[in-house]
């Protein structure tokens, strides 16, 4: 798999990143089965993924993939996130400097390392000045704790105004054939800046995959219940639609359904890579086929309906 290189950085990413959210666990996405997981780790790495990114609210993500890359570290980049944080059933938000700093020693105490490559805002905490919380990167990163500085869920006018405290890395917004606004709203500031930008959510919670052909009965708690948007009523169906068209498509192209929605990020232009859940090594495998499939302006026009 090419790497492709991030922003101004000396990071090159695999195209096709393994996002840890699903592969955690946890409340949001149920119990997770510890041998599947060091699985599909694994068949990450043999299909040429060298992308990870995590978050200490991932659940046993962190340490999962700690355990995993036990004398495969180098092989990596490492990408880890700060500033959200449980309060037990809720999530808040806090860039306070005590809580970075915390939240990066037990990140590097999980993930069994002595630095990330690329260290991430989760969100920005309305309560502290982005600016503030920069300022605590900019110093982790003077100690050797952490390579670059990205952003992730942020618009246009916090991306410039971060990019003027210090250099930012990459932005990480969510970007889909079925969410592409978030996207798309950041990535001509990242293009004009020189800042390399991550896509996730690429299957939103898995239904480009084509794995729902009806409404599925989830948790309460479940991601696909409150964080992905198309998996209920209206917005199921139409949901369905986009996912018709993407099978069709990957049949005619020979490939699996989630390859060509991967494959349709990895298009746009100023792109740098995009993050695929995966809670099998079956799932990984057929995400990492989206870095080997071409689609044509018509064949992008389709899959968006754009007539």
């Amino acid at each position: 798999m090419q790497s492709h290189r991030l922003g101004q950085t000396e990071l090159y990413l695999s195209p096709v990143g393994l996002g840890g959210w699903a592969l955690g666990g946890g409340t949001d996405w149920g119990p997770t089965d510890e041998t599947a997981a060091c699985n599909t780790l694994a068949a990450a790495l043999d299909a040429g993924i060298t992308f990870l990114d995590t978050a200490p609210i991932y659940g046993q993500s962190e340490a999962l993939i700690g355990r995993a890359l036990q004398g495969r570290r180098q092989r990596v980049v490492l990408a880890g996130k700060c500033g959200l944080v449980k309060n037990g059933s809720w999530t808040d938000h806090d860039l306070r400097p005590q809580t970075l700093i915390r939240q990066l020693e037990e990140s590097l105490t999980r993930l069994q390392t002595d630095y990330l490559d690329l260290y991430q805002i989760h969100y920005p905490d309305p309560k502290v000045p982005l600016e503030a919380a920069l300022e605590t990167l900019v110093r982790l990163r003077e100690q050797g704790k952490i390579r670059y500085i990205g952003l992730c869920n942020v618009t246009e006018a916090e991306l410039r105004r971060a990019a003027a405290v210090c250099k930012i890395a990459s932005v990480q917004n969510e970007f889909s054939l079925l969410h592409p606004q978030k996207g798309r709203a950041v990535l001509p500031a990242c293009r004009e800046l020189g800042i390399g930008f991550i896509g996730y959510g690429t299957l939103c919670g898995g239904i480009l995959s084509g794995k729902y052909r009806q409404e599925p009965n989830l948790r309460r708690a479940d991601a696909r219940n409150y964080f992905y948007k198309c998996y209920r009523g209206d917005a199921f169906l139409q949901a369905n639609q986009t996912a018709a068209r993407v099978k069709e498509l990957a049949d005619q192209k020979h490939t699996c359904a989630a390859a060509v929605a991967g494959a349709w990020a990895l298009e746009q232009a100023g792109v740098s890579g995009v993050l695929m859940g995966a809670r099998t090594a079956e799932q990984v495998r057929q995400n990492a086929q989206a870095a080997q499939v071409a689609l044509t302006e018509e064949e992008m026009h389709f899959l968006e309906n754009d007539k």
